[in-house]
């Protein structure tokens, strides 16, 4: 998994993968920041070119760690422990596995914390864990965002019980960061193992990966060992991870600079000035609203090729990074999240997400999301709410999945969960049903400030089909159904299910997605700059009484008798 050179990079002419065994032109490689054009290989880098690639050419200075004791045990294997210490600082020119820098970064200042194999292994002694737990305190004294590169091996053995310690010690410093409000990002590279993995390298916000890289608690051959089995194809790399929900994303070298400036946008201030002048397109007053048959409406929300979550988000021009997992083990399709910008404005970006296709439809699951779509939609509501993020939610979803995998997971725990953080996030929260809701599997994306419903959607406790089966035992009463439960927009805006309606072009989203979308992100700007000025105790109180309202008695003007 490395490239090996005859000669050293900077006198041979030529690098041989030590993956694939091609021969490579040595300054292609490195224009490539190491990465095999041939198999995308990457190789390791050392902490002063990990250093070099992060932060381009902005310069950065090194923070200083307290000393440790070096030898606290007087340990001896087949060496004294001092002179593998010796040896390895002679090597790398290092002082331990650990190098910590602070400095600009795509126009914010950050601080880095990058682990270097090459001494000895990575491993985890007191110095490392000292390093990391000041390039959290130097985070945290600068109120700015935290980088952990990392790569190792796991404890350092000659530290003894010290070296187990560093996993709590470097746990409270990530603890500290959080109760801050800070940001943290972890980006993993091959290999990350033991007390490592199994502390501060898992404790990110956003946890990223470079192609290939390994991550465990327990090492291949250690777990093959104990349990007596073949390990799966790839099992622990970057993507055997990703696809049980325990990275947010695979990203290549050329991948990560995009990824690391919109999240580290995302923890600078914003533009007081931002969504002024953004007419507000939606319609408050039901009677301006004509009614279309329920027929009409439903077949309008169900249309294929309306704009769905990734064209909003296109359309919109907003740049936008991925979040998977729900950490717990998997990952689901039919709900879309991460960190978005949108004319300078961060927010956590969460929804249901159909596809246009058969085959794309299927791979969402129909966007009806299991468990894990709904805990992955709270851990991102949990980071905006850390972070001071909006959160912006589409919902189009005929429902939670109903199946028996679901229900063994904890379908109705997951729903549950997500409704009650919905409804105490401190930070300004936007929901627009785009095209079905859903049910409970919409309302878990609906407890927002503002609810709005673009004009060809519909909400409503069940679906119209589900409806006329159980209530009117029959497959013939589908619009009857419909039309008793007013789940079309005008009922909608009439009952105060929603507060808003967002216009259509004439025959619907789908005739003309572009302005469809544009007029959604219009309405979600004014929304936003409307609530953000609020603070989180007027929002939190003022969300919870817009729900506690309904079902109660009005008078003519609203208020509740």
């Amino acid at each position: 998994m490395t490239i090996a050179t005859t000669r050293s990079a900077a006198t041979s002419e030529w690098t041989q993968c030590k993956k694939c065994r091609t021969l490579v032109y040595t300054r292609r490689l490195l224009r490539a920041h190491r990465v095999c054009p041939e198999c995308g290989n990457h190789a390791p880098l050392t902490a002063e070119q990990r250093l070099g690639d992060l932060f381009g050419d902005a310069s950065w200075t090194e923070v200083a760690a307290a000393e440790t004791e070096e030898d606290p045990l007087g340990f001896v294997d087949l060496h004294p422990y001092r002179e593998r210490l010796a040896e390895a600082r002679a090597r790398t020119g290092l002082r331990d596995a650990v190098v910590v820098a602070r400095g600009e970064m795509y126009g914010g200042r950050v601080v880095v914390a990058v682990m270097d194999f090459r001494f000895l292994g990575g491993s985890m002694g007191a110095s490392a864990g000292e390093a990391v737990v000041a390039a959290a305190e130097a985070a945290l004294a600068e109120r700015c965002p935290l980088i952990l590169v990392t790569a190792s091996g796991g404890a350092r053995m000659q530290e003894g019980l010290l070296s187990l310690m560093q996993m709590a010690k470097t746990s409270n410093a990530m603890a500290a960061l959080d109760e801050a409000g800070l940001l943290t990002v972890t980006l993993v590279t091959d290999p990350t193992y033991g007390g490592v993995a199994a502390s501060f390298a898992t404790q990110s916000d956003v946890i990223l990966a470079e192609p290939g890289a390994r991550l465990g608690f327990a090492g291949p051959r250690v777990i093959e060992q104990t349990i007596r089995q073949r390990l799966p194809e790839g099992f622990q790399t970057a993507e055997f991870l990703l696809a049980h929900g325990l990275l947010d994303d695979v990203r290549s070298r050329a991948g990560q600079p995009h990824t690391l400036s919109v999240l580290l946008a995302a923890a600078r201030p914003v533009d007081p000035e931002w969504g002024i002048g953004t007419a507000d397109p939606v319609i408050r007053d039901p009677a301006s609203l004509p009614r279309r048959p329920v027929r009409e409406v439903i077949r309008s929300a169900r249309e294929p090729a309306r704009p769905t979550a990734t064209d909003h988000l296109d359309i919109w021009g907003a740049r936008f990074v991925e979040l998977h997992g729900d950490r717990a083990g998997r990952d689901c399709p039919a709900v879309l999240g991460g960190v978005a910008l949108l004319g300078g404005l961060p927010f956590v970006f969460i929804a249901h997400h159909k596809g246009h296709t058969p085959a794309e439809m299927a791979r969402r699951e129909f966007a009806m999301p299991s468990p894990a779509g709904y805990r992955k939609a709270e851990r991102l509501m949990r980071l905006a709410d850390k972070l001071g993020l909006p959160v912006v939610t589409l919902i189009d979803t005929p429902g939670a999945h109903p199946g028996i995998d679901a229900e063994e997971h904890g379908q109705a725990n997951a729903v549950a969960s997500c409704l009650r953080t919905m409804g105490a996030l401190k930070v300004p929260v936007v929901a627009v049903v785009t095209g079905e809701g859903g049910s409970g599997g919409a309302l878990a994306l609906g407890v927002a400030d503002e609810v709005l419903a673009c004009e060809n959607a519909f909400y409503s406790v069940i679906s119209p089909e589900g409806c006329a089966a159980i209530l009117w035992k029959s497959t013939d009463a589908v619009e009857e159904a419909a039309e008793s439960l007013r789940i079309d927009a005008p009922s909608l805006l009439r009952i105060g299910a929603v507060d808003g309606v967002v216009p259509e072009p004439p025959g619907g989203a789908h005739k003309d997605p572009e302005a469809a979308s544009a007029n959604v992100r219009d309405a979600v700007t004014a929304a936003l700059r409307r609530l953000r000025g609020r603070s989180a105790a007027d929002l939190v109180s003022a969300r919870r009484r817009r729900f506690r309202r309904f079902g109660l008695v009005h008078d003519s003007e609203g208020t509740t008798v």
